[in-house]
C-alpha cells in the first residue's frame, strides 16, 4: 500500500488527484496541505511515502519545500507537480530530491505510474517534461563563442559611442 500525501495550493487539483486515486487499491491517501506551513506540520506527527508536490505556491515554492522534506524525512519520494514545463524548475525540484516530475495534465495511468517508479525508488519524467529538461542541459552547456581581440575592440568602440 502506497500512502500519498498531496501538497497544493489549489483545492480543484487536491479534490482532483483524490477523486482520480480514491479508489486505487494500492493506494491510501493520506491527506492534503495548501500550504508548506500545513504539509510541515502534517508531518510533524504523520508520515508518507511519496508527497505530489505543487512547484508553485504562495509563502514558500515547492521547490524550497522539497529540499527542506528531503532533508528532514530522507525516506519520502516527492513527486514535482506542475503546469510548467520549463527545464529550469524541472531542474531545481531535483536538485532539491524529488524523484520526478508530472505535468498537471497528465492522465490517470501516467499518475498511478509516477507514483508507483518513485515509490520504488525510480525517476519518473513524462515524455514531455524528459524533453524539456534535455532542451534545458544542452542550451545550459553550450558556451558563448569566445570574441576574438578585434571584436572586442569594436565592442569597445560601440560602448563609447
Amino acid at each position: 500500500m502506497i500512502r500519498v500525501f498531496i501538497v497544493d495550493d489549489h483545492p480543484v487539483v487536491i479534490e482532483g488527484i483524490h477523486s482520480l486515486l480514491q479508489n486505487e487499491k494500492d493506494i491510501e491517501w493520506a491527506g492534503h496541505a495548501m500550504n508548506a506551513q500545513s504539509c510541515l506540520g502534517f508531518f510533524v506527527n504523520n508520515t508518507v511515502d511519496v508527497v505530489l508536490m505543487d512547484i508553485s505556491m504562495t509563502e514558500m515554492d515547492g521547490v524550497a519545500l522539497c529540499g527542506m522534506m528531503k532533508e528532514k524525512y530522507p525516506g519520502i519520494f516527492i513527486l514535482g507537480l506542475s503546469t510548467f514545463n520549463q527545464g529550469l524548475y524541472i531542474k531545481k525540484m531535483m536538485e532539491n530530491g524529488a524523484g520526478g516530475y508530472l505535468l498537471k495534465n497528465a492522465s490517470r495511468d501516467e499518475l498511478l505510474k509516477a507514483i508507483q517508479t518513485v515509490n520504488s525508488g525510480g525517476v519518473y519524467f513524462d515524455g514531455e517534461v524528459g524533453e524539456a529538461l534535455k532542451e534545458y542541459e544542452k542550451a545550459s552547456t553550450n558556451k558563448l563563442p569566445e570574441l576574438s581581440p578585434r571584436e572586442k575592440e569594436i565592442l569597445g568602440l560601440i560602448a563609447e559611442g
